[in-house]
């Protein structure tokens, strides 16, 4: 790395100046020495006075006093904040990932070591000098906004701030992609609106305080920039591309957005690698690295230092406590204020079926106050996409599904989750950024109503939460993992050959580039019969395809023992999806109703939005609407064959491509019914495990006797939004009519289901006019 003079800040002192140098080593002392010679011979009028400082943050007293001592001398004075800055090189690995846990400067070298590099090659290491700030200004910033209590106080507050002078300079010449919190401990406790705020707290004391600080404690060494995005680079790629796919477009504007706010970076969470992915993508980028949170329970092992040091921020599992409540609100805070970037999971979890859970807001509140509190201008939450062509986590999450358990977290879990990375090839990796969301617009100015209106900041939160999700859906890319595997689903487990399944597809992909819905190379190549053979070869072994060779030609289909994984895949394009099927199941509704069809086709879209809510994500409703009616726009006088009812509206679904609804939906409606189906006669008060381990049972019984029509209805993880969406229909309150209602609203999801069969019917008999048509010209 070159770095040039041109590059550093040149103390330039007019009368005096007390030069506050940081070294600690012969070599060093030795290069402040030249330095200072140099100053003296370029400013022979100026009073130049020296204070060396230890390399730690504690000074001995001796050293504090003398500082006092000094800082007394004139109020005119500038401090010249000064060290020696070691450019990155020369270290073993070893001896860097040794000094990475524990806490030393990763890229400065052993003080034996510094006369050698430097004799070998002396533009390894240079005198660099921070901003000068006169005691006056110091002080009154001092005054401002800290408790202000004594000279040696204001000692350890001039240091800080001579510390972080240093680290912006040194910052200018590594670049964004380095800059991390620092001193955030002795900052905090020393600030007068910390102290304040802990006196309020029933038995809170500093030294408690100080301990859950140390618990939070995150940074970024400069090592760690280096080391831990190449270690994440090393495991991902043992089975992923190696080119993580970004779209430059949206890079490029987030550095711009990054430049002017601090943001949050809310990823979507579909696997333990977005933790590695996302430093990875902010440092191949050269942008500001992130401070993830993460639950306490990744702390074992080394894991823990490595992990605090490189920006990840351990908090506790439960918030019950008043103080670590406090001290969290105000660690976040700061981190905003010095404008450092925070990032976590917008679900809070992994999505164990693939789409996207409800956000949580928990840390967005924290966010939101300090921006309320008007510690910045504006806060950004920059959403993030994340997704995979395939995960071999997958084989965990149908465990899950069945009713497993979660295996926690350990040294042996990690050596297992690495190692499973080099199982096969799971394709790309890819990233998306799109435009972030604004808490100003929607929290109003700081300091402003919100601040007092908890109900209006929690709907404007839950606004905020909303839109980031939405806009992490619509630039996900659509991959042809998921569309082979919604395919192969919705057969039942009948295999399909190459042709077909490529003459299937083809409905989609149209669907999908007339909605100018993103999609990967993979799924673009679905146009052709190689694309496909592609995808289906990379599926196959029971991932989750399985390939049945011997015949006249191979054949592939999903066991049923693979079916929740093959979900898992589909899942993460049913967005796209979405509103088309439900078009589909309403027109088959009205078609049957009694009325007005084109009244009843309404009140069944909405119906059905209102039902999947807890599942999917879905514009507001008059949104939505517009969105029906525009898909509805591709079908020739749609309205018109609406309102006539009957004939016309089967005739429409005939015409109708895709007719998709129950590959995509056809699932959780079948959830929804089992669920709705055990609570018949069930006490309204039974626990959600209980309802679970019910609905798991009678499920099996259903497979077994086709009563439902695969086993992924039969999944744990459904199950628990579909009892959601009972306990939002007050099926399990007590009330007289209980038991007509849970079983009027088992009625309703059977002729959901029933609509949904008609539409597979008529997609059935669509896919036989494409076969027919394939035929040779008298072909049997």
């Amino acid at each position: 790395m070159k770095v040039t003079a041109e590059s550093l800040h040149r103390v330039t002192p007019t009368d005096a100046a007390l030069v506050l140098a940081s070294v600690d080593s012969p070599a060093e002392v030795h290069m402040l020495d030249d330095w200072l010679g140099q100053q003296r011979r370029e400013h022979p009028d100026a009073r130049i006075e020296v204070l060396q400082l230890p390399a730690d943050d504690d000074p001995p007293p001796a050293v504090l006093a003398r500082l006092v001592e000094l800082l007394d001398v004139d109020e005119d004075r500038s401090v010249v904040p000064v060290r020696v800055f070691w450019i990155p090189g020369g270290l073993p690995t070893r001896s860097k990932v040794v000094s990475l846990i524990s806490g030393r400067d990763t890229y400065r070298p052993p003080k034996l070591l510094q006369r050698g590099i430097l004799r070998k090659d002396p533009s390894r290491a240079r005198v660099v000098a921070g901003e000068p700030a006169k005691v006056s200004e110091l002080r009154q910033n001092w005054s401002d906004t800290t408790v202000a209590e004594n000279p040696r106080d204001f000692a350890r507050f001039v240091m800080r701030r001579a510390e972080l002078a240093i680290e912006r300079v040194e910052l200018r010449l590594l670049g964004p992609e380095y800059k991390s919190p620092r001193l955030v401990k002795p900052e905090m406790l020393a600030s007068a609106r910390f102290r304040e705020g802990l006196e309020k707290i029933p038995g809170a004391t500093i030294e408690d305080a100080g301990a859950m600080l140390d618990e939070l404690a995150t940074g970024w060494s400069r090592f760690s920039v280096d080391l831990i995005p190449t270690l994440g680079r090393a495991i991902f790629s043992r089975g992923f591309d190696p080119n993580v796919d970004y779209d430059r477009a949206e890079v490029e504007a987030m550095r711009v957005a990054l430049e002017n706010h601090p943001a949050v970076l809310l990823f979507s969470h579909r696997s333990y690698l977005d933790g590695v992915i996302v430093p990875v993508a902010m440092q191949e980028n050269r942008l500001p690295p992130v401070h993830t949170f993460g639950g306490i329970n990744l702390s074992f092992g080394f894991m823990g230092p490595l992990m605090r040091r490189s920006g990840i921020i351990f908090i506790r599992r439960k918030l019950d406590d008043p103080l670590y409540k406090y001290v969290l609100r105000q660690f976040v805070g700061y981190i905003v204020e010095k404008r450092f970037n925070l990032s976590w999971a917008i679900e809070g979890t992994r999505s164990r079926t693939g789409k996207m859970l409800p956000p949580k807001l928990g840390l967005l509140a924290y966010v939101a106050d300090a921006y309320l509190d008007g510690r910045s201008d504006d806060i950004l939450l920059q959403p993030v996409s994340i997704s995979f062509d395939q995960l071999h986590e997958t084989a965990e999450y149908a465990a899950y599904a069945r009713g497993a358990e979660k295996t926690p977290e350990g040294l042996s879990w990690l050596y297992n989750f690495i190692k499973a990375q080099g199982d096969r090839n799971y394709g790309k990796i890819y990233v998306r950024f799109p435009e972030a969301v604004s808490m100003r617009k929607y929290l109003g100015e700081p300091h402003g109503p919100m601040t007092e209106d908890q109900a209006a900041k929690r709907l404007a939160m839950q606004k905020m939460a909303f839109e980031v999700a939405w806009r992490i859906l619509r630039v996900t890319p659509v991959n042809a993992t998921g569309l082979v595997s919604a395919l192969l689903l919705s057969t039942r487990g009948i295999a399909l050959t190459l042709d077909q399944l490529h003459h299937t597809l083809q409905d989609s992909l149209d669907y999908l580039e007339r909605k100018q819905t993103p999609m990967t190379n993979s799924a673009l190549r679905l146009r052709t019969l190689d694309g496909v053979r592609a995808a289906v070869d990379a599926l196959s072994n029971g991932h989750p395809i399985t390939r049945v060779d011997g015949g006249r030609e191979p054949v592939w289909r999903i066991a049923p023992e693979d079916e929740h994984e093959a979900a898992f895949y589909r899942n993460t394009l049913i967005h796209a999806f979405m509103e088309t099927s439900i078009i589909d199941l309403s027109l088959a509704h009205a078609a049957r109703a009694d009325g007005d069809p084109l009244e009843a086709f309404w009140t069944q879209a909405m119906r059905l939005r209102d039902l999947l809510k807890f599942d999917f994500y879905f514009a507001d409703s008059m949104a939505f609407r517009e969105h029906i009616a525009e898909e509805l726009s591709w079908l020739d006088d749609w309205e018109n064959n609406v309102a006539a009812g009957g004939e016309r509206i089967t005739t429409m679904l005939r015409a109708k491509r895709p007719l998709i609804a129950g590959a995509m939906l056809r699932p959780f409606f079948e959830a929804y019914e089992i669920v709705a189906d055990v609570l018949q006669g069930a006490s309204p008060e039974i626990s959600e495990k209980d309802l679970t381990t019910l609905a798991l049972g009678v499920g099996r019984q259903y497979v077994a006797q086709e009563r439902v029509h695969s086993n992924e209805s039969v999944s744990a993880l459904l199950f628990t939004t579909a009892r959601q969406v009972a306990a939002d229909q007050h099926l399990l309150e007590p009330s007289a009519d209980l038991d007509e209602r849970r079983e009027a609203f088992v009625a309703e999801l059977r002729g959901i289901l029933r609509n949904m069969s008609e539409v597979e019917h008529i997609a059935r008999r669509q896919f036989v006019a494409r076969e027919l048509d394939r035929r040779p010209a008298g072909g049997g």
